[in-house]
This record gives structure tokens, sequence and C-alpha cells, in this order.
């Protein structure tokens, strides 16, 4: 199964409290059924089991282990007996970015079809077996990587790996599959095409990026997917899924030495080294710019952004804070308190730092009518100058950076949550204790740091996408000024 491909870096909720912490906005991906019945039973599974346990795994974040198993494989690992679960996370380098340039989508396709029988089981058999002892597997193919992901209660360990391991090595990519995945990926591009949100998403990588690799689909077009063939696919998998790249996060039940030896054989038989295409820095379009896509649909779409904050820049963490000031702390935001509670102007509004290994940028995203389309778009122009010439105030920093420091354990109450936050650590080449690190790093941020940093990110304005009837502002070229490629 292909999970959703989010643009940026995100944790998934679990367990008896499913909640998802995500980034502006999703490319949308087929949900297949039978992943679905996977998912409630494991959860229902867990929940009924583990209701009088109390303890969460955030609690374990601070013994965080490097092991290496006998074939030296690594992975960062909690070991957590506390609930009688086990969660892997896990990422190899390339993802989309790997891509045909003239067909985006063979990962996505990949990441669909690789759990659609393997080694001597069909697709029939091969789910039959998830689905018996309630175990969850799913992958993806994200903009910079191809990211997996493996949870099961602790009975269910030796077949879980088994079958994570058919997949990773002797995927059939049948024929028959093949045309069924395909038709299910194609039903939802033709969706997206009348999808605002999703026609705003691609609309915005496009003018951000151009004809960069981040510039494409990660999930394909109506004419590129037609095209992809089995070849495309089993070279992708040739290329892409290799130990030089893999990083592995696991959470659980588990002893190091029998962990060791479960990531052993799982990922000890693949390829020794990628062989993957270099991808340029790029950084995003320089604002103001301004697109308009006409869709006759009630309620216009406005997203909007611009170039961002790197994650190993030391201008990050206080755009971070400041960011959560103007559009991603909620209800408390800048943006929020604006454009909803002053103006009633739309249902809910906010913006995000995304960071990818080759450039970053700021994107937020709002709903309104289209007879206050402009604005709303005003608005939000208004506050995001405001904030890029006056800086946030001392109150609103403390505050910020309370709450951030407040939420971390918060958000890694799971053990899927903290796998999948030790797993983006690795990913974005944090240190090992960066979670016992992380609140001195947000308190060292001042007020001059933050003003700095909003100008940086805001001061130049906005790229500008809007998907409705007829706007009250008029679309400006999108092309005025392209991204430009680092050598």
């Amino acid at each position: 199964m292909a999970r959703q491909e989010a643009i940026g870096n995100g944790l998934s909720g679990q367990g008896c409290r499913a909640e998802t912490r995500g980034e502006a906005f999703v490319n949308f991906a087929k949900a297949f059924l039978s992943a679905s019945a996977r998912r409630i039973a494991f959860i229902v599974a867990a929940c009924l089991t583990l209701m009088p346990l109390a303890t969460t795994p955030s609690h374990a974040a601070a013994r965080i282990q490097h092991l290496i198993s006998p074939g030296g494989i690594e992975a960062w690992f909690v070991q957590d007996a506390t609930v009688p679960l086990i969660a892997m996370e896990y990422a190899f380098g390339g993802g989309a970015t790997q891509d045909p340039a003239d067909k985006p989508g063979v990962g996505h396709m990949v990441a669909s079809l690789i759990d659609e029988g393997s080694g001597d089981l069909d697709s029939k058999t091969f789910h039959e077996r998830l689905d018996r002892r309630a175990i969850e597997l799913s992958f993806a193919s994200n903009r910079d990587y191809f990211r997996g992901s493996l949870r099961m209660l602790k009975d269910s360990r030796d077949e879980a790996f088994d079958l994570l391991r058919m997949a990773l090595t002797s995927p059939h990519f049948d024929g028959a599959d093949v045309e069924r995945i395909r038709a299910q990926v194609i039903s939802g591009l033709r969706r997206e095409s009348s999808n605002p949100t999703a026609l705003a998403s691609r609309k915005f990588l496009e003018v951000a990026f151009g004809d960069h690799a981040y510039g494409r689909p990660a999930n394909g077009t109506l004419k590129s997917v037609p095209t992809i063939n089995t070849a495309d696919m089993k070279d992708y998998f040739r290329r892409v899924l290799a130990k030089d790249t893999l990083r592995i996060a696991v959470v659980g039940d588990v002893d190091p030495a029998t962990l060791g030896a479960l990531l052993d054989k799982t990922f000890g038989g693949l390829p020794a080294k990628a062989s993957l295409t270099p991808v340029a820095d790029v950084e995003a379009a320089r604002p103001p710019q301004r697109a308009f896509i006409p869709l006759d649909v009630p309620q216009t779409v406005v997203t909007f952004g611009g170039p961002g904050i790197k994650r190993h820049e030391p201008d990050f963490m206080a755009g971070y804070v400041v960011n959560h000031i103007l559009g991603g702390g909620g209800l408390s935001s800048r943006l929020y308190k604006e454009v909803r509670e002053k103006r009633g102007l739309a249902y809910s509004v906010y913006e995000s730092l995304l960071w990818m290994d080759r450039s970053a940028i700021f994107i937020g995203n709002t709903g309104t009518r289209a007879d206050r389309a402009g604005e709303t778009v005003d608005a939000i122009e208004k506050e995001i100058r405001r904030i890029a010439e006056d800086g946030p105030t001392q109150q609103e920093l403390d505050e910020a950076k309370s709450y951030l420091k407040g939420s971390q354990m918060l958000a890694l109450d799971t053990s899927s949550k903290l796998a999948s936050a030790l797993l983006q650590y690795q990913l974005d080449k944090l240190p090992i204790d960066y979670i016992e690190k992380r609140n001195a790093i947000v308190d060292a941020v001042t007020l001059d740091d933050v003003r700095k940093a909003a100008r940086r990110l805001w001061g130049q304005g906005l790229l500008t996408v809007i998907v409705g009837r007829a706007p009250q502002a008029a679309a400006q070229p999108a092309a005025a000024t392209p991204p430009t490629a680092k050598n």
C-alpha cells in the first residue's frame, strides 16, 4: 500500500487516540480498503489489550540506542516493554526525485505495488497474512526518500519482518496487479483534477521549482502514469532500495540481540549501494508572483508561500519559532486571528515551514468564498508584511517558546510517533541526543533572532496560487522569476 505523500516532514498518530500531525498540504493518494481494515484491526487489538497501561513511549525517549546488527545494519532503537507492540520506520534515499523526468509517478507506483505479492505469495495470499496477524505494512515515495512503515503486536514479530523482507527483495510486479493499481492511481488523479486543494498544491510546486524534480508531482500525472511500465518500476526498485542510504528507527518490545538478527534477515539481502541520479540544489522562485486556476467550485482555495530555511542553517530554529507565531500555532496564530477571528473570511488558515534535502519553502493554505478571495489574500499579505517589518513581540516569543517546549513530548506519545521522529532526525542529520538538546536550542532563540528570520522569510512577499471562481485579485504571470538551480 502507498501512503499519502506529504510535501515535507510530519508525524503520524497511532493507537487509541489517533491523531495526524502533518504539513501544509498533501498530494492526495489512494487509500486501499484492505489496508484500512488492517489498521482498524491493529488499533482495536492494541486498545483492548493495552487500555489499563498509562505509560507512553515518550518516557523512553532518553534511552535511544545506536544499534548495529551483526551484519552492519544500523538503527536508532528505543526498547520499551510497556506495551507488547513494535513500530519501525525506515527510509531509502531517492524518493520521487529518482523518477524519470518524463515519467513522474514511477516511485509512487512502486510503493503501491511492492506489497502486491512477493516471494512465493500472490497478492491475495500476501494481504491475507497481513490481515490475519493485524500487521500494518505501508510504503511511500516522497520528495527525497522512499519510506516504509511496519507495525505489529509482539507475537506477530517474526512473520511481520519476514513479509517485509519478501516485499523488499522479491516483489512480483505481476501484470494484472500493475494494471489494477494503475487504474486506481489514475482514478485518484482524475479526482484531483477537480479538487481545488490538489490543483493549488501542484501549481504552487510548478511556480516554486519550475522544471526541477521538486516541481513534478510525486504521484504522477494523467499523462505519465499510463506510460509507466514494469521495466521502469524494476529499474527504480533496483537503483533506489539499497543499504548505503538506509535509515531505520525502531521503538517497542524487542531486545537488541533479537532486533539485530531481524534487521539482518530483513535488509541484509539488499544491494550494498544505490545508483541514484544526482539532484541539484534549488532555490524556490522569488516572490511576489500570483497564478490563478479557474474552477467552478463553491469555495476558493488560496495557497501561498515562498523560499524557506533549510534544516541545517543557523537561522532554522528562529524561523521555526517565528513561524509558529505567524501561522503554525493554530488558534493562537496571527493569521488565524486576523483572517478568521477579526474578519470572518475563512474557517481556518495555516502556514508551515517545509524543508527538503535540496531546498526549503514556507507554505500556507486557506479557503474562502470566491467574492472574498481578494480580501483574504490582502489580509494575509498585510499580516505577513507586518511581521516581516516589525517582528513579533517579546510576549509572543515567550509564549511560542513555552508551547514548543511543552508540546515536544506530547507529540511523541506513541511508539509510531516516536519512531517517525527518530527517523526524521536521522534524515535531517541531527545528533542522536537531539531530543534532550531541543528545548535548550528553542530557549536560546532571541527576539533579534526571530526578527531577522521574519525579514528573511517574509520580507519579499508571497508566491500565491488561487483556485476557484473568478477571483477579485487579478492573476499575475507565474514565470516572471524562475527558480535558481545550484551546481
